[in-house]
């Protein structure tokens, strides 16, 4: 089954939401995920708690095709790229590795409150950090949702979900939550909780089902 992505404007700019779960600004060559939580299984799995370790091998295969579809230039980690310092094990950094050396992007991670568990990551993976935010054109990339005057933000932080009812039938669904000012992205990593939003007055919701984004 083809992808369908949702071309919307956002500040007056063209922009893309993928169901890969993540956002590509044309104009700037930039794909730009959040949440990926890396090394999250491994974290658990240490106070004894099995959890499945395909997660990583499920975000990377996704995050090629992203980069592999939209053909961006630079990639966008915006916050917690990591889930601890703990789940970073040396297989985790291996398997990240031999992903980035096959990807010939740009890479930026702008730092969220997981990724300060760690005050330098692995070389190997070949990221510059951004410390706070990073403001590309109209835009304002940061982890956490912090509205600022002048500049469109998209952020990460809340892994928004969005729930669908039709008789007894019930849905959760990832979602890129639109604002006037704020856009929120959903978690990319298909392994995390997610807070229910709805929409308000000058809001609009996309959900992610499977291989399409639709505005609900």
């Amino acid at each position: 089954m083809a992808t369908r992505r949702c071309q919307v404007r956002v500040s007056g700019t063209p922009v893309e939401l993928l169901p890969e779960r993540g956002l590509y600004w044309p104009e700037g060559g930039v794909l730009a995920v959040a949440d990926l939580h890396w090394g999250k299984p491994e974290s658990f799995q240490q106070f004894g708690i099995p959890l499945p370790l395909g997660v990583l091998e499920d975000d990377l295969a996704r995050l090629s095709q992203a980069l592999r579809t939209t053909g961006a230039r630079r990639l966008l980690l915006v916050g917690d790229l990591i889930h601890s310092k703990g789940g970073v094990t040396p297989a985790v950094v291996e398997r990240i590795a031999q992903w980035r050396a096959l990807h010939d992007v740009e890479m930026v991670l702008v730092r969220g409150n997981h990724d300060r568990h760690l005050a330098t990551l692995p070389a190997s993976w070949r990221l510059e950090v951004r410390e706070e935010h990073l403001d590309e054109g109209p835009f304002r990339f940061a982890h956490h949702p912090e509205p600022v005057a002048g500049r469109y933000l998209w952020a990460g932080h809340l892994h928004p979900v969005v729930r669908l009812s039709s008789g007894a039938d019930r849905l959760r669904l990832p979602c890129f939550h639109v604002g006037p000012t704020l856009g929120i992205l959903p978690a990319f990593s298909a392994f995390t909780g997610g807070l229910n939003v709805s929409r308000r007055a000058g809001e609009r919701i996309f959900a992610i089902a499977e291989e399409t984004v639709v505005e609900v």
